[in-house]
């Protein structure tokens, strides 16, 4: 199957990221208090993400939290058949993969909770660093990313 490499990067990025969030947050149980790891470069910090990446566009509503999970699924469809009509290589498929595994992650966390779960903040070089993320973000943002830098054509 041409697509198998789609499929199964979406599959390992959408259970990589609900893992780390179960372990994070529910095991470690991250919101009673930051975790260093190796800090400042990585601190687990607890965070509830209304918005999308980074704490962009935050919504404290229903309406918000129903228009990011409809909005999170049309851009993974999208994707899809973009990808299902072109001739993607593997690094496009692998990448599709990923972004549709993240966002496929957030929207999870969406349904269940009403927020997408942040545990990752990463600070360096004497700058503070608010902003946390997860693991979802960060393959969305390697996914969009690799589409956007193999996306096979020619520049004119």
């Amino acid at each position: 199957m041409r697509y198998r490499l789609l499929i199964w990067a979406a599959l390992a990025a959408f259970a990589i990221d609900q893992i780390s969030k179960v372990l994070v947050v529910h095991v470690m149980r991250v919101a009673e208090g930051d975790i260093d790891v190796l800090p400042p470069l990585l601190v687990f910090k607890y965070g509830e993400n209304r918005g999308i990446n980074f704490g962009l566009f935050q919504g404290n509503t229903e309406a918000a939290r129903w228009v990011l999970i409809g909005v999170s699924i049309a851009i993974s469809a999208a994707v899809l058949v973009w990808l299902m009509r072109s001739a993607p290589s593997k690094i496009m498929l692998l990448s599709g993969g990923l972004l549709i595994g993240g966002a496929l992650g957030n929207v999870l966390d969406r349904v269940l909770y009403g927020y997408v779960l942040d545990f990752l903040n990463m600070s360096c070089c004497g700058i503070n660093n608010p902003f946390v993320f997860n693991l979802a973000d960060v393959f969305i943002f390697a996914g969009a990313i690799g589409l956007i830098l193999f996306d096979g054509k020619k520049p004119s």
